[in-house]
């Protein structure tokens, strides 16, 4: 897998994520805390983007 691909499917991967932490955030008996795990899973991907993009450029 070339370096372009690995960090665009990083991104997809967040977007899913991120989709995900909203649905949650609407939907009644959901913890706080299952948000936040799902929140630091989108931080780690969203580091490792950067970390890749700033290797690229």
């Amino acid at each position: 897998m070339s370096l372009n691909s690995h960090v665009e499917a990083l991104k997809t991967k967040h977007k899913v994520l991120s989709d995900k932490v909203e649905q949650l955030q609407r939907s009644p008996g959901v913890t706080d805390t299952e948000i936040a795990e799902l929140k630091k899973q989108k931080l780690k991907i969203k580091e490792e983007i950067s970390k890749l993009e700033e290797t690229v450029s």
